[in-house]
């Protein structure tokens, strides 16, 4: 008689069979990591072994993946002690908006692709669950945060997850990479951050030089591509935005001719996404410019390697920790190309800071510089704070901002003209203690410095760099603050609380019972 315990059992030695073989172990080599016996393994892939909860976390740690979920149905959230100065060094990590984008250029090549050092967010793991549902073989090397990516001979769009293809705009990066070899095919509308509407047309109309149509029908993009019809003069986007000169470089990429591509975005993703495309065989003039000139090559079977440059909203996000609390912090490996705007606004304001010598990051092109903050008195700028594209002020820092003007002494306008309602999430910082009105859904007014920053409890606002502006706010109020349902957070940043314990923070995770 087989009894439920059994039927468990086996289930999850079928689980446990599955995760080692995607990690590309033996049954030997799973023993070593767990030190125990190949036996013992054995037993426990047939269901014929009784597994204490130590164990089955030990396994799943050895193997990536979490076997059991105790209380983890519900939305994880954060408790600060706040009020503490922070002190010491901390590097930064590779870029997210990198890392989505070079997933999805791996579908170009044939070969197996190596990322290197990618940071192991929430973001990329929505992405790695759209590759393996349509049959590439992804795997984190063990001890490290290298993912191997190796596709299938043809794609199982079919089977594509679509409800993790939904929870991220990554999703509408498939289009570019996927026309070059399917002359139809579908994928789920896209979702992630809430900025309001962010249209997907300036893809749509770019892309139809390379024989794109596509139809919104009942959830997903219906997509039919036309081989014979070819870009007949330069592509100029209607829109300078990153993702839409991500698609359309991987859509020139494949194509054997040349792509003119004008008004393209030079940011910081787009140049990593570049640079892996130059490996690859793919001609590119013009990095860093608004006009990319690309020379495509038919087919890519190779085994590459690459590893993404640093992330710049990361490093603005530390300043900004650093501001909040009146602390000194050493920013390691901080992409200063993307940030000498940045800095030189907060120069203006009267933020002190040392920066080292440069020297190059592991793609060998990108300028990296270590970062020192001084604590001192900031006075809210002359003019207000706006974003432009690069080599502008980041739209994604313009949040960070708004938490250093609430640190300054007047009146700063923070005008965040790209979306329709990201401004609004800044009025969170009014339940910390700041001083935020709202003077239309672009813009608001902020008075600082901040009197006292105050601890409270707060939902986590459903924006990714104004959620991250909340929790540094919180590092600053005395007592005990919570940050609630931080999935948003967790989507770009790699254990944000525990690095920023190691400066001094107390960060804890924890969930509802």
């Amino acid at each position: 008689m087989t009894t439920t315990s059994d039927t468990y059992l086996t289930r999850i030695g079928t689980l446990i069979r599955d995760a080692r073989r995607h990690q590309g172990l033996t049954q030997n080599e799973l023993a070593d990591l767990l030190g125990t016996s190949q036996s013992a393994v054995a037993r426990i892939e047939q269901g014929k072994q009784n597994l204490s909860l130590e164990m089955l976390a030990r396994v799943g740690e050895k193997l990536d993946s979490e076997f059991v979920s105790l209380g983890h149905s519900g939305p994880q959230h954060l408790r600060i002690v706040g009020g503490r100065k922070l002190s010491g060094s901390i590097p930064v990590k590779t870029s997210k908006n990198a890392a989505v984008a070079l997933l999805c250029a791996s579908l170009l090549n044939k070969g197996k692709t190596t990322l290197r050092n990618l940071a192991r967010i929430e973001e990329v793991n929505r992405i790695i669950e759209v590759l393996t549902s349509i049959g590439v073989k992804v795997r984190w090397l063990p001890d490290s945060n290298d993912l191997e990516v190796v596709p299938p001979a043809q794609l199982d769009l079919a089977g594509i997850d679509v409800e993790a293809a939904r929870r991220t705009r990554t999703v509408i990066m498939f289009l570019g990479p996927l026309l070059a070899d399917y002359d139809h095919f579908k994928l789920p509308y896209a979702g992630g951050c809430d900025l309001g509407t962010r249209t997907v047309e300036p893809h749509l109309s770019a892309l139809r030089h390379f024989g794109l149509d596509v139809t919104a029908t009942h959830g997903f993009y219906d997509s039919v591509v036309d081989p014979t019809r070819h870009p007949k003069r330069a592509i100029v986007l209607t829109e300078r935005g990153d993702t839409v000169t991500e698609n359309v470089l991987m859509a020139a990429a494949r194509y054997e001719g040349t792509t003119v591509i004008r008004n393209a975005s030079p940011n910081y993703m787009v140049q990593d996404l570049c640079f892996f495309l130059q490996g690859l065989g793919v001609g590119i003039e013009g990095i860093g410019t608004t006009t990319l000139t690309v020379t495509g090559v038919g087919r890519v079977d190779m085994d590459i390697e690459y590893s993404p440059s640093e992330d710049p909203i990361e490093a603005m996000s530390l300043i900004a920790a650093a501001v909040v609390t009146e602390s000194t912090i050493t920013i390691e490996r901080v992409p200063i190309e993307f940030l000498e705007i940045e800095l030189a606004t907060l120069e203006e304001m009267g933020l002190r800071f040392d920066l080292t010598e440069e020297y190059l990051a592991q793609n060998g092109r990108t300028r990296l510089v270590d970062l020192t903050i001084h604590p001192g008195p900031l006075t809210a700028p002359v003019d207000k704070i706006a974003p432009m594209p690069f080599p502008g002020l980041n739209i994604d820092n313009l949040p960070f901002f708004a938490l250093i003007a609430a640190c300054a002494e007047g009146t700063t306008m923070i005008h965040d003209w790209v979306y329709e309602n990201r401004a609004i999430y800044l009025t969170e910082l009014t339940k910390i203690g700041g001083q935020v009105q709202l003077l239309d859904p672009h813009r608001v007014m902020i008075t600082g410095p901040t009197p006292k920053w105050r601890a409270a409890e707060v939902m986590c606002p459903p924006a990714l760099r104004p959620g991250v502006v909340v929790l540094l706010a919180m590092l600053a109020a005395p007592g005990t603050s919570v940050l609630r349902n931080v999935y948003v957070i967790n989507r770009g940043y790699e254990d944000l609380a525990e690095r920023l314990n190691a400066l001094g923070a107390t960060i804890e995770t924890f969930r509802d019972i």
